[in-house]
């Protein structure tokens, strides 16, 4: 696992983003997903976003073979919102408006639950840099007026 953690990461750090994502598009999703929960916290900007559009793509790829184990990255993400996980959930809500814009039914079940992060008597975040990450993803899915 160690082992797959240190080639996405090398993948991630490539010139050409297109070809690192097709290259992580070879690995089976179920053995790639993991490490970009840890990517998507990166405090190295480049490193973050890259992972949240591989999340995205790698997600989508999981959908089409599988959708219930792309909802379990969604819910995994959610979770990692929620107070009660005990962590703060840095980049999750990028990385579930990505998986969205990229898979058509995920979006379909999930992007209610996106905009109840910037409501507030829904699930609002109320840390500021989360809600802005919860806004950034809102308007890739195209429900935010930019």
């Amino acid at each position: 696992m160690r082992k797959l953690k240190q080639q996405i990461y090398e993948l991630l750090q490539m010139k050409d983003e297109e070809s690192a994502i097709n290259q992580i598009l070879e690995i089976a999703p179920s053995q790639s997903i993991n490490p970009f929960f840890s990517f998507i916290q990166s405090t190295n900007d480049e490193i973050k976003w890259r992972a949240v559009r591989a999340m995205g793509k790698v997600a989508a790829k999981m959908a089409s073979e599988n959708l219930e184990s792309a909802r379990v990255v969604m819910r995994r993400l959610m979770w990692s919102l929620n107070d009660e996980s005990g962590g703060i959930g840095w980049g999750a809500p990028e990385a579930m408006g990505e998986i969205m814009a990229q898979d058509k039914r995920l979006y379909d079940e999930y992007h209610k639950i996106l905009l109840s992060y910037i409501d507030e008597d829904g699930n609002f975040l109320e840390y500021e840099p989360l809600r802005k990450g919860a806004v950034w993803a809102i308007e890739r899915i195209g429900l935010y007026p930019s």
